[in-house]
């Protein structure tokens, strides 16, 4: 049923991650599915890296650990965003079409004031691509 989950994470939260990426190991077992972790930096240094090419090290080492974890296939892709709170969904949704992911697993946090306004990551996703969606809160 599902060939490729795409996995966005924040490696300054991983930690907030542990339920998201449990349940996304679990359906690419199910499934035979490769998990492709989608990770955001910016163009200047941050607290992970001091550029794009060492937070790509990061985010491919932390792929391959999760692989080992989770006993799946696994990949990364790294975005590099100049506004991340104005790009995000639009460089998301991108992601989804290059790297051909039928499933997105994300996790997200409970609703709030300001979801009624502004959508989540994950309804834009579900609205305007051609991906599942499964959001898991933490």
């Amino acid at each position: 049923m599902f060939k490729k989950i795409l996995s966005p994470v924040d490696l300054a939260h991983a930690d907030k991650l542990e339920k998201a990426l449990a349940v996304t190991g679990e359906l690419a077992r199910s499934y035979g599915a490769e998990v492709c972790f989608v990770g955001v930096t910016g163009p200047t240094p941050s607290e992970l890296a001091r550029n794009p090419k060492e937070y790509a090290k990061q985010l491919a080492k932390f792929a391959a650990e999760q692989g080992t974890k989770l006993g799946v296939a696994t990949s990364s892709h790294m975005i590099v965003s100049t506004d991340p709170a104005v790009q995000m969904n639009q460089e998301l949704e991108a992601a989804v079409d290059k790297i051909g992911a039928d499933l997105v697993v994300m996790a997200t946090h409970p609703p709030g004031v300001s979801d009624y306004f502004w959508s989540g990551h994950g309804a834009h996703l579900a609205a305007h691509s051609d991906a599942s969606v499964m959001l898991i809160r933490g």
